[in-house]
């Protein structure tokens, strides 16, 4: 049994597979400042409510864009599975050919979405991840790695709208009673919902005009909340990191 790691500005989604099962999938907040010890702790807890052993592990595999929070996780990791880690990165096999102009910039985990993508579905593709930023992927026919989009985060230009005006507050994520709000609570939901939904619809239809017919998947923790809305079929794969990661554990 395989344990997978996903680290995130956000959030850290873990889980545990065994050849192509997910046994579990968890998802808990990264934090910066905690130590390898700590994360073991929350690591095991996770095994426990889950009913895994750790004689089951055999071995571990990582994927961070934090990198002040990879170490301690990786060693997090290790004491527990008592394996070296995996980390998704240079000299790690993909099987993944990138033709943006400096693959090293491309992330690790748009690398293992891109992955999973091609193992799963059918090309050309378009990958959205929705975390802190929201990301776009766009695979080729070929299935190459062609590029994509960067947008903000629902929840950081929530946050940032919020910081810069005087009488709007923080409000829940999550959909509006309906599209046109009478008060100010729901309009922000309207616009958060149906105005990510809508950018996303907007990308999809202008990558569609390049590339013809093609499947979307979202993925990521605000995918769930927002794709639904969309106008485009978006096929909701929350499993995708895990999925991916797993696919490079195999070539390595």
């Amino acid at each position: 049994m395989i344990f997978a790691i996903d680290v995130g500005n956000t959030n850290i989604v873990i889980g545990c597979c065994e050849g192509s099962d997910i046994i579990f999938r968890e998802r808990l907040s990264t934090n910066h400042t905690a130590t390898d010890l700590e994360y073991a702790a929350i690591f095991k807890t996770a095994f426990d409510m889950n009913g895994v052993e750790m004689k089951e592990l055999t071995g571990c595999i990582i994927s961070s864009v934090v990198p002040s929070v990879t170490r301690s996780v990786k060693l997090a990791a290790e004491k527990l599975t008592g394996t070296k880690a995996l980390v998704v990165g240079p000299g790690i096999k993909t099987g993944l050919s990138i033709k943006i102009d400096n693959p090293a910039q491309l992330g690790s985990d748009l690398v293992v979405d891109a992955v999973a993508g091609i193992a799963n579905y059918p090309t050309p593709l378009v990958i959205i991840d929705m975390g802190t930023a929201t990301t776009v992927s766009v695979i080729g026919a070929n299935k190459d790695y062609l590029g994509g989009m960067i947008m903000p985060g629902v929840s950081v230009s929530h946050d940032s709208l919020i910081s810069r005006t005087s009488q709007l507050r923080k409000v829940a994520l999550e959909p509006p009673k309906k599209l046109i709000g009478t008060e100010t609570v729901e309009c922000l939901k309207s616009g958060m919902i149906y105005g990510n939904a809508g950018a996303l619809d907007g990308i999809i239809d202008r990558v569609r005009d390049e590339l013809g017919d093609l499947t979307v998947v979202a993925t990521g923790g605000l995918a769930g909340v927002v794709t639904p809305y969309c106008r485009n079929k978006v096929i909701l794969d929350d499993d995708l990191l895990l999925k991916g990661l797993m696919e490079i554990y195999k070539k390595n």
